[in-house]
């Protein structure tokens, strides 16, 4: 499985920084899926601390406000690294950009090795390129990992027909295909990442993680979340 949590993720009910609780909570849900047998990894975001976009719109040059996300984001992954390890489950940090004195490069090969050692694999530093998303790199990650989903991390239950933090009568979406997704614009992720999934046939399970256990209900198949494609799987 492939496993995406988001920046803000990580600052628990902050809207800044590392919440070390929320992130030792996280580890220890991700340990309990990996002593199941499930090869599980890991991709980042960085947006607890800056958000490329944000910083392009204060006037920072979009290139450079995206690299600094991407240093964000391998803060992040050793962070959960960190916690990981406290918890003896065995982990690696792959980056997208060469930081050789904390963490690997990313080499396809290797990260599928340590995943057949039963190793946590954690990506950092999205696709190296600025201009895209943690989330393409996700998509990318998983299709290169040859994952059966990619599970995407949230605040909310799962996929709504409207933002439920403004509308009390939003509807939670059980199951969605990938066109009807498109054409709703529901957001789940950008669009580049969404394509990937779309074309080839990526199932992407949309679920709450501030609810303790549900990282292992969404990788058991239990009815938690939103399921977008792949219905047939």
């Amino acid at each position: 499985m492939l496993l995406k949590l988001s920046g803000q993720v990580f600052a628990g009910d902050d809207s800044f920084g590392i919440c070390y609780d929320t992130v030792a909570r996280i580890a220890s849900d991700v340990k309990e899926v990996s002593d199941g047998g499930v090869d599980i990894a890991i991709v980042v975001g960085g947006g607890n601390i800056i958000r490329g976009k944000a910083a392009e719109t204060a006037g920072m040059d979009r290139a450079s406000a995206d690299y600094m996300g991407m240093l964000a984001t391998v803060i992040n992954a050793l962070a959960l690294q960190d916690a990981l390890e406290k918890l003896d489950a065995e982990t690696r940090v792959q980056a997208a950009i060469t930081m050789a004195e904390v963490a690997e490069p990313f080499i396809r090969r290797r990260a599928l090795r340590h995943l057949e050692k039963g190793r946590i694999v954690i990506f950092a530093a999205g696709t190296g390129n600025p201009y895209f998303t943690t989330d393409s790199a996700a998509a990318l990650r998983a299709l290169e990992m040859k994952a059966q989903a990619v599970l995407k991390a949230t605040n909310v239950n799962g996929v709504y027909d409207k933002d439920p933090r403004k509308y009390p009568d939003a509807q939670m979406l059980q199951e969605l295909d990938y066109m009807e997704a498109i054409n709703r614009n529901l957001g789940i992720m950008d669009l580049t990442a969404f394509t990937l999934c779309m074309n080839h046939n990526m199932p992407i399970v949309v679920f709450n993680i501030t609810k303790r256990g549900n990282i292992k209900r969404a990788v058991w198949g239990e009815p938690i979340g939103t399921i977008v494609g792949g219905k047939n799987e």
